[in-house]
């Protein structure tokens, strides 16, 4: 079993990696959401929690948000590749 402070350290470590992934992905976002600053507040507001399944739940949420913004991403490219790559079954042969 861990100790509390090797616990604290781990789950630390676990929200910077989340953070800088989400941060990542934020810089393919429309400027006008403004993903940054709402990425930085979520996390500034749960800095404080101390409660391990509360921070547990934010580290989840955290994770469902970046899973979203990855299939948005995804779901962009396939809407461009169609667009650039018409079927042909909408043209009629005569």
């Amino acid at each position: 079993m861990l100790r509390p402070e090797m616990a604290s350290k781990a789950t630390r470590l676990r929200a910077l990696a989340l953070y800088k992934e989400l941060h990542r992905l934020g810089r393919d976002y429309e400027p006008s959401y403004d993903f940054h600053g709402k990425l930085r507040r979520l996390f500034e507001k749960n800095r404080n929690l101390t409660d391990d399944e509360e921070i547990e739940k934010a580290l989840r949420l955290g994770e469902y948000i970046k899973n979203e913004t990855l299939a948005l991403y995804s779901l962009r490219k396939y809407r461009y590749l169609k667009r650039m790559y018409p079927s042909n079954s909408t043209t009629s042969d005569t």
